[in-house]
């Protein structure tokens, strides 16, 4: 059987590049497609292919590159295929090779159907008034190519309901995979620490809730900030991004600490999280690797109560669930969070390991159950 993994563009970081990494581990032959690869020799020995609109001025701008795109994946010529596993988290689904086998099978993992056409509340670029005058064609055009899979999976039941409302398909439920082994592996990530990293770790407030990610406006990073003062707890933020301005102002202002640590590496990363009082992780995702990551290390979470992350939380294994971002609500949520026992945070968080992930893929790709025993909501991982 030839496999043909089809991505939407490969970065060098990013949630939905660390399920093709598996993707390419668990189907060794298979040839990968995408629109361009930002991150070349990321697969050493295998074949990656560009589409043409690599080749073409639109490379890596991703709205601008959306009618381009559409045509590229229904004329992708990669040579006869037997089977097309896509990654999607735009258009991908869409792909179609021109030679394929008569009964050739797509499987679609889905990490959120488009969301700036189907949920546009959450992602600005919905808010343009070009997108907007073209949202209706787009939409009927995607909803359309999400009728070819064979099988579609979702990244969570939060992007699972999308689907159905979008596309109105049915969908498997296979979690993104964490390297949970990998960072659980060390017992204490201060002593991986070089010089610079560990002064920059000892330099740090006993106690302190921490947020990371990249710094843009979505994060709502600014309620990490909100949480400490609501805890009467110092904050470290974690990251870069464009919106750093703003919120070292609003650090400025804060009744509480407020340290930025930028760009940490992963092993700093893990030390500071293991670290912590809590880990406060605000918003709305199809999923949220960070989180698992973060209760990997043993350290409780905090996540809005919308979107994918309660569903890995599963409050009060891994930590609590904010309703609404009031400082009541905040100090009780901080609270809850820090009253759990860390031991079973760190092993609530091997359900969503890696090995899992491989596990349920192949299943799901042969046609079979899903079920491995993953803990059911409210039951703690064995």
């Amino acid at each position: 059987m030839r496999d043909l993994i089809v991505h939407e563009w490969i970065s060098a970081t990013g949630g939905s590049e660390k399920v093709l990494d598996r993707l390419v581990g668990v189907l060794p032959d298979a040839q990968v497609v995408c629109l361009w690869d930002d991150d070349p020799g990321r697969y050493p020995g295998r074949e990656v292919v560009e589409s043409w609109v690599a080749k073409t001025p639109l490379r890596g701008r991703k709205a601008l590159s959306i009618p381009a795109s559409l045509a590229a994946w229904r004329t992708l010529n990669v040579g006869e295929v037997d089977r097309i596993v896509v990654s999607s988290h735009a258009f991908a689904h869409h792909a179609r090779p021109l030679r394929r086998a008569a009964d050739a099978q797509k499987f679609v993992y889905v990490h959120t159907p488009a969301r700036y056409l189907w949920a546009p509340e959450l992602d600005v670029r919905g808010s343009g008034a070009a997108v907007k005058a073209v949202s209706p064609l787009l939409r009927g055009i995607d909803r359309r190519r999400a009728s070819e899979p064979s099988s579609i999976a979702a990244n969570s039941r939060y992007v699972r309901d999308r689907i159905r409302a979008a596309w109105d398909r049915d969908a498997d439920v296979i979690y993104p995979p964490v390297d949970v082994a990998r960072i659980q592996s060390v017992s204490d990530w201060r002593d991986e620490l070089g010089p610079g990293d560990l002064a920059e770790l000892d330099a740090l407030p006993a106690q302190y809730l921490i947020g990371a990610s990249r710094f843009v406006s979505y994060k709502r990073l600014d309620l990490v900030i909100d949480a400490g003062e609501a805890s009467g707890l110092p904050v470290v933020i974690a990251g870069s991004g464009p919106e750093e301005g703003r919120l070292r102002e609003r650090a400025s202002a804060a009744t509480v600490p407020v340290t930025f640590v930028r760009r940490p590496s992963d092993a700093l990363l893990f030390a500071l999280l293991q670290h912590a009082v809590a880990f406060v992780f605000p918003a709305i995702e199809d999923f949220g690797i960070l989180p698992v990551e973060a209760m990997a290390c043993g350290t409780p979470v905090i996540v809005n109560a919308i979107g994918g992350a309660p569903e890995s939380v599963e409050a009060p294994l891994g930590g609590a669930v904010v309703e609404s971002f009031t400082s009541v609500e905040l100090a009780r949520a901080v609270s809850a969070a820090s009253s759990v026992d860390r031991k079973l945070v760190a092993r609530h968080s091997r359900q969503f390991s890696a090995e899992r992930f491989d596990a349920e893929l192949l299943h799901w790709l042969n046609g079979e159950v899903i079920d491995l025993g993953r803990a059911a909501p409210g039951e703690a991982a064995a």
